[in-house]
C-alpha cells in the first residue's frame, strides 16, 4: 500500500509539474497560413492570438520580429516591406507557413458574378485545364453573414490554392482570368482574396458608421442592448441554488394560474418551495411528480437539475437521485416558461415527491419572482422590426475580419441585386469605398469596377431599365471617385444568363484601368464617356472624355441612340460621329431635349467606341 502511494503521489506532482511548463498555444487568422500571397512593397501586418504576455516571434525572409500578447490575448507584429518574390517560409513561434509569396493582392467583392466557379467555364476555355501557374494564389472568404456584431475572424477553414491545374477548379472565375492577365503584365506573383456572395446587395457590404444616410438599413443597437437584457433571464445560474435569499420573493397558491393569483406576465417565473422530509428519506431515491405544467419547465431539487419537459401536455414524472435529499429542510426549484402568458401548474394533479416510506406533499404557498417580461422585450422588438434586412451583415462577416490583410486594390463586380432601388446606389457606391478606404487606412485605395453586362430580352422601341440606371450610377461613382476604373461589358453579357461566361474579357478590361488607376501608366483605360449636350436646332451635339485616339462606331453605322422632345417619348435616333462628337437627330422630334445611349437591360448592337476599341459607357443627359 505504501509503494502504491508513492507511485500515485509522483504521478500526481509529475502531472501538475507538466501542466504548469505547458506553453502557450499561438493562433493564427486562417488567411495567414501555407500558399499566402503578401502584398509588397508595404508594411505587412501579422497578427494572431494567444495567453496574455506571451512572446511573440515571427521569423521571415532573414529578419525576425517580436512582441508581447496583450492582456485582450492579441498582438500584432509588423515587418517591413518585402520585394515580389518567393516562395518563403514563415515561422510563428513553433508554426511554420509555406509556399509564401509576396506581390500583389486584389480584394475581390461583390455578388454571383464575382464568384462564379471556375468550372462553369472549362468548355468555352479549355485551356483552364492545362492551368499551370504556381505564382498565382486563391483564397475565398466563407460566407459569414453578421447583421448584428463585428467578427473578428472570418468563418469556416478556406484555404490558399495555387493556379496549378490540380487546384484551380477551387478558383472562381473572373479572380483567376484577372490574375493570369496580371501575372503576365507584371510578372509579379498575384493573390486574389474573393469575398463575395451571391445574391447580396450593396448594403450588405457597407459598415453601419457609413449607412447613416439610409435608416432602414441602421440597426437600432441601443434597441437590441435593450432587448437582449430584457430576454435574459435574472434568475438563471442564481435562483436554483438551496442557499439563495427569497425572503423578499411574493407567493402564489398552487395548483392554479399565474392570474389567479395576480401575476399578468408573458415570459418565465421562478418558483421556490422549502419542505421537510424525515429522516427515512435522507439520501435516498425519490420519485417526483409535478403533475402537468404550462407551458415548458425546469426543476432542481437542492440545486440539482432534476428534469424537465419542453410543451406542456405530458405528466412531469422525474427522478430524484439518491444523496440529493437530505433530512430536515430541502428546497424544490421550478423555472416555468409560458410565452404566451398564464403559467399553470394544472388542477387535480399529483404534486409530491414519493419515497419508499413516505411522500411529500408540494401543494400550497410557493414563492415566485419574474425571470423574464416578455411586455418588457416588446418596445425594443418594435423599434427592431427591420432587423432582418439591415445592412453590413457581410461587411461585418467577411470584409471587417481581413481588414489587417495588405491589399493592392479592390474590385468590385456587383449591382445585380440592387436594379430595383437604383436611386440610391451611387450613394451606396460611395459609402462603400469611403467605408472600405478607411478601414484599410488608404485614402487612395484603387477600385475597379465592373459595370453590370447585357442582359434579358432586347426591345423594339426605347425603354426605361433598371440595369442602366445602375449602369449610370456606376459610371457617376468612376466620374466622381479618384483612383477608380470602369470596365464596360454591355457586349460579353448574354441576354438568357444573368451569368455571363466571358469573364475572361471582364478581367483584360479591369486590368487595363488597373494599369492607369494602380500602376499610374499613361494608357487609355476607358472608353468615351459623357461630358455634355449642346441643342443645335433639330439636333443635340453630345461631347465626351476619354476618347483616345478618337470615335469610331464599331461594325458600321452607330446604333442605340435615342431622342425625346418635351413629352419626354424617346424614339430610335439617326447619329453620326463627326470629330470628338457624336450629332444625334430624328424626322419624329423637332425640338429634341433630350438623348440616351445603350439605355436598356440589353442594349444589343450599342457601338460607340474609341479607336483604342474601348466602348462608350450608356449614358443619358436627362435627369427623368
Amino acid at each position: 500500500m505504501k509503494k502504491s502511494f508513492i507511485v500515485t503521489l509522483s504521478v500526481l506532482l509529475l502531472s501538475v509539474i507538466m501542466s504548469a511548463q505547458t506553453p502557450a498555444k499561438v493562433r493564427l487568422p486562417k488567411l495567414i497560413s501555407d500558399s499566402m500571397v503578401l502584398q509588397r512593397d508595404v508594411d505587412l501586418d501579422i497578427w494572431g492570438w494567444s495567453d496574455p504576455g506571451t512572446w511573440i516571434t515571427v521569423r521571415f525572409n532573414g529578419g525576425y520580429y517580436e512582441t508581447k500578447t496583450g492582456e485582450d490575448g492579441r498582438w500584432t507584429v509588423t515587418l517591413p516591406p518585402q520585394k515580389a518574390g518567393g516562395p518563403y517560409i514563415m515561422e510563428v513561434n513553433e508554426i511554420t507557413i509555406r509556399d509564401v509569396l509576396v506581390g500583389d493582392v486584389w480584394l475581390c467583392s461583390g455578388q454571383s458574378n464575382q464568384e462564379t466557379p471556375i468550372h462553369r467555364l472549362v468548355e468555352l476555355f479549355p485551356e483552364i485545364n492545362r492551368s499551370d501557374n504556381n505564382m498565382i494564389r486563391h483564397y475565398k472568404v466563407p460566407t459569414q453573414d453578421s447583421k448584428e456584431a463585428l467578427q473578428e475572424e472570418i468563418a469556416g477553414n478556406a484555404v490558399w490554392h495555387s493556379g496549378d491545374a490540380s487546384e484551380v477548379m477551387n478558383w472562381t472565375a473572373l479572380a483567376y482570368f484577372y490574375a493570369q492577365e496580371a501575372y503576365s503584365q507584371t510578372g509579379v506573383p498575384q493573390g486574389m482574396l474573393v469575398s463575395s456572395l451571391g445574391g447580396s446587395a450593396i448594403e450588405s457590404w457597407v459598415s453601419q458608421e457609413h449607412l447613416k444616410d439610409f435608416p432602414a438599413l441602421i440597426l437600432d443597437r441601443e434597441a437590441l442592448e435593450g432587448l437582449e437584457a430584457a430576454m435574459a433571464d435574472k434568475g438563471e445560474g442564481v435562483w436554483e441554488s438551496p442557499d439563495f435569499d427569497d425572503s423578499d420573493w411574493k407567493t402564489m397558491e398552487m395548483p392554479g394560474t399565474w392570474r389567479e393569483n395576480g401575476l399578468d406576465v408573458r415570459g418565465t417565473v421562478w418558483m421556490r418551495k422549502d419542505f421537510e422530509i424525515p429522516e427515512s428519506m435522507d439520501g435516498r431515491h425519490a420519485k417526483l411528480s409535478m403533475g402537468t405544467l404550462m407551458h415548458n419547465d425546469r426543476v432542481y431539487v437542492n440545486g440539482i437539475f432534476v428534469g424537465s419537459t419542453g410543451y406542456e401536455f405530458p405528466p412531469r414524472r422525474y427522478h430524484i437521485p439518491a444523496g440529493v435529499l437530505r433530512k430536515g429542510k430541502n428546497t424544490i426549484v421550478v423555472r416555468l416558461n409560458a410565452p404566451g402568458g398564464n403559467g399553470e401548474f394544472i388542477k387535480d394533479k399529483p404534486y409530491k415527491i414519493i419515497g419508499d416510506a413516505a411522500e411529500i406533499d408540494l401543494t400550497g404557498t410557493w414563492k415566485y419572482n419574474v425571470g423574464t417580461d416578455m411586455s418588457e422585450a416588446a418596445a425594443f422588438a418594435d423599434r427592431l422590426k427591420n432587423r432582418k434586412n439591415v445592412g453590413s451583415g457581410l461587411y461585418n462577416g467577411m470584409i471587417y475580419p481581413i481588414r489587417n490583410y495588405k491589399v493592392r486594390a479592390a474590385i468590385w463586380y456587383q449591382g445585380e441585386s440592387n436594379a430595383g432601388r437604383a436611386h440610391e446606389y451611387g450613394a451606396l457606391m460611395t459609402s462603400l469605398i469611403t467605408g472600405w478606404r478607411e478601414l484599410w487606412n488608404m485614402p487612395d485605395m484603387p477600385f475597379l469596377l465592373v459595370q453590370l453586362p447585357n442582359y434579358m430580352q432586347t426591345h423594339e422601341q426605347p425603354t426605361d431599365s433598371g440595369w442602366a440606371r445602375i449602369r449610370e450610377a456606376q459610371l457617376q461613382a468612376f466620374k466622381t471617385i479618384p483612383n477608380t476604373a470602369l470596365a464596360v461589358t454591355y457586349d460579353v453579357g448574354e441576354w438568357n444568363d444573368i451569368h455571363p461566361l466571358n469573364k475572361k474579357a471582364v478581367a483584360q478590361r479591369l486590368f487595363l484601368g488597373a494599369r492607369k488607376a494602380v500602376y499610374g501608366e499613361k494608357v487609355t483605360a476607358s472608353g468615351p464617356v459623357y461630358k455634355d449636350m449642346k441643342i443645335d436646332g433639330d439636333k443635340i451635339i453630345i461631347t465626351f472624355t476619354e476618347t483616345g485616339r478618337g470615335l469610331m462606331a464599331k461594325g458600321g453605322e452607330l446604333k442605340h441612340f435615342a431622342i425625346a422632345g418635351a413629352d419626354r417619348k424617346f424614339v430610335w435616333a439617326d447619329a453620326i460621329i463627326k470629330g470628338n462628337k457624336v450629332i444625334v437627330s430624328s424626322k419624329e422630334v423637332q425640338n429634341p431635349v433630350a438623348v440616351r445611349y445603350a439605355w436598356a437591360d440589353n442594349p444589343d448592337g450599342a457601338n460607340l467606341c474609341n479607336k483604342d476599341g474601348l466602348l462608350a459607357s450608356p449614358f443619358r443627359t436627362d435627369d427623368w
